[in-house]
């Protein structure tokens, strides 16, 4: 009798186990491919901070009174370059700041585009085109990797939430991922007005 409980509770532990151990691979796997993603949004948000201080030489040389916007450029840049987040310390309030000071760089660069608007000569020099060109390309591949990361974390998340598996992801340190949040103001739909 007690051979047969023995056996039946070897048999389970055994069980549990291999289990255990292709959920742990899988989760491993899940959890690279969230690194791998945030490592492109980051690679991203990095090739749009190398057009800039382009972009503002190009600008400068037109709109040298607009000084004020160019500085805000270049603060903004420097401030979002400066935040960068490890995967292994990927967590919300961190994303929350790096979001932060990507949204103010986006904003700033908004203002700079806006302003260009006064300068013809600008807006018609191939250079400032050109930088324009790069710089539109570059946030849809910013939408694009961001995109491709909120779906991997959603993967790893949910496999982390599904039982069996939740009861020992938090054993070998599988945490949930952050997503990112959508900017103050983007579930208002904009006025529009003829």
């Amino acid at each position: 009798m007690i051979l047969k409980k023995i056996k039946t509770l070897a048999v389970a532990v055994f069980c549990v186990a291999g289990l255990s151990s292709c959920n742990y691979n899988s989760l491993v796997e899940k959890q690279q491919g969230v690194d791998q993603q945030w490592a492109e949004v980051e690679n991203q948000y990095q090739r749009r901070a190398d057009l800039i201080p382009n972009l503002v030489s190009t600008v400068k040389g037109y709109a040298s009174h607009e000084e004020g916007t160019l500085t805000k450029v270049t603060e903004a840049r420097s401030k979002a370059t400066q935040i960068t987040i490890n995967p292994e310390d990927l967590n919300e309030e961190n994303l929350a700041r790096f979001q932060a000071a990507q949204n103010e760089l986006s904003g700033a660069l908004k203002s700079l585009l806006a302003v260009t608007e006064a300068y013809p000569d600008l807006k018609a020099n191939e250079n400032f085109r050109d930088l324009q060109v790069q710089l539109e390309g570059t946030e849809n591949r910013i939408a694009t990797a961001r995109g491709r990361y909120t779906e991997s974390v959603r993967e790893y998340n949910t496999s982390i939430k599904k039982f069996p598996t939740l009861i020992y992801a938090g054993w070998f340190g599988f945490t949930p991922k952050p997503q990112f949040k959508a900017e103050e103001g983007a579930r208002e739909a904009p006025k529009v007005e003829f």
